[in-house]
């Protein structure tokens, strides 16, 4: 800690002072689709050098993280939202073919 406040006294910046500064002026610099584009380009080289096992391993730990965190109920909730949701596609597909057979 003494040597970051010397650091902070004679004007210089931390490691995470200058990346912060640095993310803040690509943010800036660059738009949404910068963004999206580099993210792209890393979920394809990942999936390029880790297979399915990969994949599943870190789908598993997120299950896992997620309900310890919001538990039984949240699970509950985002089902019938789901069931809500699949259920008015099922009926404007349902009426689509009745549109399209002129019933």
């Amino acid at each position: 800690m003494p040597a970051e406040k010397n650091r902070k006294q004679s004007g210089d910046i931390t490691v995470r002072e200058a990346g912060k500064m640095g993310g803040e002026r690509t943010a800036e610099t660059h738009g949404r689709e910068f963004y999206e584009e580099i993210g792209h380009k890393g979920g394809e080289k990942t999936s390029e050098t880790h297979g399915r096992e990969f994949y599943e391993e870190i789908g598993h730990k997120g299950g896992e993280t997620t309900a310890k965190t919001h538990g039984h109920e949240f699970y509950e909730e985002i089902g019938h939202k789901g069931g809500e949701k699949g259920g008015q596609k099922v009926r404007e597909l349902i009426e689509r073919g009745k549109e399209a057979m002129g019933e």
